[in-house]
């Protein structure tokens, strides 16, 4: 056992002296040491029932015999953090959470681990940390939130971000909008629809690296304690067989992922952080893959914000068993960290809902939820979640209305100068332009809540996985490093065709040249996490990790 190293033999009397104050009894001396990473706080709506579930962790480990150590991890709610300077630290932080891990796995040498945590870039930066060290690990996500409920409907928090458009637009007042945000968050968990903090959660099932029914059962369910009780017993067998992150973290395992999140229609950031998972696990995934597994698997759930099915509903319909059920015929048959193969998975489950988890024959589109477009605005790839836009907007060409930073298209947004047809292009928010590639859900429910039907927004910034609408993010290469996006100007023309995948600026090559030539790529003053994120991070369709 790895942990050997630091209790085992004369010369470890000291590290053993200080494993004996903790109260690690002689008996104990000889069981698997597990690390729980947990990212229980106070201040994320999905972290602050963790610690309950850590405790059930600890116990499913004791029982199984091996010894249970707790540590802290970080996170950040991006929805506190959403559309103000905060938002610009949420992705770096996913870097920071598995620096953070590796150092205690590695200087404490558990032979196991279980990472304990929901929410956008936690679960990623989990992931990532699994793969990096690779010792036998699992991942324990909280579960979704429950529904707000209001007047005979269900609730989300977008409902409250689209309210600030509304109230902009004059269709709602400020006193209904203070009633909703009473009524939308009733208690812990993820934001409650298919946004990225639960499509990770799906992903995490997905690839294998959590037990059956993990990502859909909610946050308050007994059936999440009764997991997270399993999932503590289930990494000593790993243990024991010496599973590691790397024998179920694979091309094949990877790809079913990308099936779930098609057949789901889930949020674009799936797409950096599964090539962020992949790069730690030394796995070649690339924008081709989800380009070609888009148009292999329909899209078979109507979820929110796209569709009215919250994750409950998923998990009253299923869970991702039941998806892998409706999928079988077009999934790998990996191994999962519960010992048992994704197809016998399939096979065994049941489909209580077919309206929510629908057949193969019976799809909502005939294409997966996400689109890889490229073109001449986008040469090395952009992303749109072709599940949340309208078919009458696929094809769209409208001049361009150009902001330099996300505050200044949010009072342009919220002052009325946006008219119906506009291509509303926020610029150097990508990796090292923000820096930090904020979210720009502020925006684009901005844009829903005044009524727009037929405004495209482009960015080399994200979007949060609550963004609809025709929203292109992730435009690689960025302005920052001279992107075409850096180029366009004020009433160009702009294309996109989702159909034939594809993002134009319609400007001559000659203007184009010209424009380089008087360009000058914009300083920003940086310090601290950011200066040391602008000056390592990669590109958006490389999975913005950093070098």
């Amino acid at each position: 056992m790895r942990s050997d190293e630091v209790k085992k033999g004369y010369k470890r009397a000291p590290n053993r002296a200080l494993l004996r104050s903790l109260g690690v009894t002689d008996r104990e001396m000889e069981q698997p040491f597990i690390g729980i990473a947990n990212a229980y706080n106070t201040i994320v709506p999905g972290h602050t029932h963790l610690r309950q579930l850590s405790e059930k962790v600890r116990e499913g480990i004791a029982a199984a015999g091996g010894v249970p150590f707790e540590f802290g991890v970080i996170g950040i709610c991006d929805g506190i953090a959403m559309g103000h300077e905060g938002m610009r630290y949420s992705l770096p932080s996913r870097e920071n959470i598995a620096d953070s891990i590796e150092l205690m796995v590695q200087s404490h040498r558990f032979d196991g681990l279980v990472c304990v945590g929901t929410c956008d870039k936690i679960v990623p930066g989990m992931l990532m940390a699994a793969a990096r060290t690779n010792i036998p690990s699992i991942v324990l996500t909280g579960g979704a939130m429950l529904s707000g409920f209001q007047d005979g409907r269900e609730l989300s928090l977008i409902d409250i971000f689209e309210g600030v458009g509304k109230v902009a637009a004059g269709n709602m007042t400020e006193k209904a909008l203070s009633e909703l945000e009473c009524c939308a968050m009733p208690g812990c968990g993820s934001c409650q629809g298919l946004y990225t903090a639960n499509t990770m959660a799906c992903m995490t099932e997905a690839m294998g690296m959590s037990l059956p029914h993990c990502a859909a059962t909610p946050a308050v369910d007994a059936g999440k304690l009764r997991i997270a009780r399993e999932t503590g017993e289930a990494i000593i067998p790993l243990v024991k067989k010496q599973v590691k992150p790397r024998d179920i973290i694979t091309k094949k395992s990877l790809r079913n992922a990308i099936r779930v999140d098609m057949a789901l229609g889930g949020s674009t950031n799936t797409v950096l952080h599964l090539m962020a998972i992949a790069t730690e696990a030394e796995v070649p995934l690339s924008l081709e893959d989800f380009s070609s597994l888009a148009e292999e698997v329909p899209h078979i759930c109507y979820m929110q914000p796209s569709g009215p099915h919250s994750m409950q509903t998923l998990h009253r319909s299923g869970g991702i068993p039941a998806v892998f059920h409706q999928l079988q015929k077009l999934l790998d048959n990996c191994p999962t960290v519960s010992g048992k193969k994704v197809l016998d998975i399939a096979k065994n489950a049941v489909v209580k809902n077919a309206e929510v988890i629908r057949p193969l024959s019976k799809p909502i589109n005939a294409a997966g939820g996400l689109r890889i477009l490229s073109g001449s605005l986008a040469p090395d790839g952009a992303v749109v979640k072709s599940a949340g836009v309208a078919k009458e907007v696929w094809k769209h060409t409208g001049p361009a209305r150009v902001f330099d930073g996300e505050e200044a298209a949010m009072k342009a947004i919220l002052g009325r100068k946006i008219k119906e047809g506009d291509v509303v292009i926020v610029r150097y928010e990508g990796p090292k332009g923000a820096p930090g590639m904020p979210e720009m859900l502020s925006p684009t429910s901005a844009i829903v809540g005044l009524g727009y039907k037929k405004v495209v927004l482009l960015t080399d910034g994200r979007f949060s996985g609550g963004t609809r609408g025709p929203c292109i993010g992730h435009i690689a290469p960025e302005a920052a490093i001279g992107g075409p996006l850096a180029f366009v100007k004020e009433n160009d023309s702009i294309r996109l065709d989702l159909h034939a995948k594809t993002l134009d600026l319609l400007v001559s090559d000659a203007e184009i040249t010209k424009r380089k030539k008087a360009w000058k790529a914009p300083v920003k003053p940086l310090t601290g996490v950011l200066a040391r994120y602008a000056a390592t991070v990669g590109q958006a369709n490389k999975g913005a990790v950093q070098k």
